[in-house]
């Protein structure tokens, strides 16, 4: 049928873009979050135990490291 329009696929090079641009944005967030991750653990007493919001920050960068790795892989 002729008169039915075909569904667009979506470009390939144009999600690829998309992805690279959200990894280099992540990344950026991912250092900036490790960066104070290290300022908080080098503010710690070296006896003490570490607190919540470190963990928490820890956390929050796993997460997002995960989320850059499933970008990558594509």
């Amino acid at each position: 049928m002729t008169g039915i329009d075909q569904p667009s696929r979506p470009d390939p090079r144009a999600i690829e873009q998309a992805n690279q641009k959200e990894i280099r944005t992540d990344v950026a967030k991912l250092y900036e979050m490790v960066s104070e991750l290290k300022e908080q653990v080098e503010k710690t007493d070296a006896t003490a135990t570490l607190s919540i919001s470190v963990v928490k920050k820890a956390q929050q960068i796993e997460k997002l490291a995960k989320q850059i790795k499933d970008l990558a892989k594509g």
